[in-house]
């Protein structure tokens, strides 16, 4: 069977079959305790939320999801106005010299985050982007180096500036996909037909 769920201004085509091996299927009956046609005689049932989800999960640039994740690999640092944290945002700003000035809490404050909940989330994910155009390769090592330490600390498998490196490159993704979707939103039906022509005639 094939839905077609409108979402942020693009057309999401899935393909989801659900039977009684299917990972999402055990997490619904087994965990959740919802069968698959529950509330029996019912026009909308469990099967039917779980293929909503489903083809929801598909689209990884999903601005809100990703801003969620962007939130996350800031939550794993070091806090602001903590001991630990103004020793980390100085180092980072040494390492990364006037770039850093684009996400370090001095400067970018605290509506850095809040902007999130306005509707505004190009804006941390341009200056997560810009933050990491503007390192060379020196200060890209230096910075990697100084999350990768502060990441240690935590309960992370892997260690130093390894970590550094994997929160950087998670961090560019994340803004670029924030950036990608948010672009996406401002799409008009007319916009999508053009793209399916133009593909179409190719």
């Amino acid at each position: 069977m094939r839905y077609l769920i409108p979402k942020m201004g693009a057309l999401v085509i899935v393909r989801r079959y659900l039977d009684e091996d299917d990972e999402l299927t055990q997490h619904l009956t087994h965990q959740l305790n919802t069968p698959l046609d529950w509330p029996k005689d019912g026009g909308f049932n469990t099967e039917h939320v779980a293929r909503i989800a489903s083809a929801a999960a598909c689209d990884v640039s999903y601005n809100q999801a990703a801003n969620g994740h962007l939130v996350d690999l800031f939550a794993a640092l070091p806090l602001p106005g903590t001991p630990e944290g103004d020793e980390f945002w100085r180092s980072l700003r040494d390492a990364g010299g006037s770039a850093a000035w684009n996400i370090v809490p001095a400067n970018a404050g605290g509506p850095f985050f809040d902007y999130l909940l306005n509707g505004n989330e190009a804006g941390i994910a341009g200056r997560v982007l810009s933050f990491l155009e503007k390192l060379d390769d020196q200060q890209r090592d230096a910075v990697a180096e100084v999350i990768g330490r502060a990441l240690d600390r935590n309960t992370f498998a892997a260690g130093g500036r390894y970590l550094g490196m994997l929160w950087l490159r998670d961090a560019e993704t994340t803004a670029w996909h924030v950036l990608l979707a948010s672009r996406r939103t401002h799409e008009t039906e007319d916009d999508r037909k053009r793209f399916r022509e133009a593909w179409s005639n190719a």
